[in-house]
């Protein structure tokens, strides 16, 4: 299957779960669903993954046996190629790399690589070159500093995450509903790959397993 953008239309589809997130909505716009958002999709991570990688496509229905939000499907359209993730909203295009979810023996490893002054530079290098090109560096992060770690420790910012991922937003460009789009989103996620090498190399698998 040949990519050729991401339509109009997907972010329409969108725009109405967003504003009616029921079975109705769903069931009347499937067809628009299949056809201008899973198929391009698809498309699109098949076009890329002969550089990064293995495909994975989410599902669209959001899981509500533990939910507080009950809407029952998800407002965005998600995949992983490899390492890298991508999603399409209401808002359009979103790419991002690194460690979403960490458990806790991976987040004691990251820990101590961060402390580590060597491997923590080079961390704390990587996210300031990011960070210095306009991506997002950030994550789910502790309010005070984890045990064990001063609070004046050089890398305090760093200790404190639980997670740590780089992203980059692109809203919805003209060049999205083209085949360009695939280029623009390898471009990013070759940037951010480094992050995730540092993470792999020196934390391991985020969760046991």
């Amino acid at each position: 299957m040949t990519f050729t953008g991401i339509p109009d239309e997907a972010l329409e589809f969108y725009e109405g779960l967003a504003a009616d997130n029921t079975k109705t909505y769903w069931t009347a716009n499937k067809q628009t669903f299949e056809n201008a958002v899973r198929a391009p999709v698809v498309a699109l991570c098949e076009a890329l993954s002969p550089e990064f990688g293995s495909v994975h496509l989410f599902r669209p229905y959001r899981d509500l046996r533990f939910a507080k939000n009950r809407s029952p499907y998800k407002e965005q359209q998600g995949a992983t190629v490899g390492s890298c993730y991508f999603h399409i909203s209401a808002e359009g295009l979103f790419a991002a790399v690194g460690y979403y979810q960490m458990g806790s023996e991976a987040i004691a490893r990251y820990r101590e690589a961060v402390d580590d002054n060597r491997t923590g530079r080079r961390l704390e290098r990587l996210v300031a070159g990011l960070r210095g090109q306009g991506y997002t560096v950030s994550g789910n992060t502790l309010k005070t500093r984890p045990r064990g770690y001063p609070a004046d420790h050089p890398r305090i910012e760093l200790l404190r995450h639980r997670s740590l991922v780089a992203w980059h937003t692109f809203g919805a460009p003209d060049w999205l509903q083209t085949g360009e789009a695939a280029e623009h989103i390898a471009a990013v996620w070759r940037e951010l790959l480094p992050l995730h090498a540092w993470l792999e190399r020196h934390v391991g698998p985020a969760h046991p397993g």
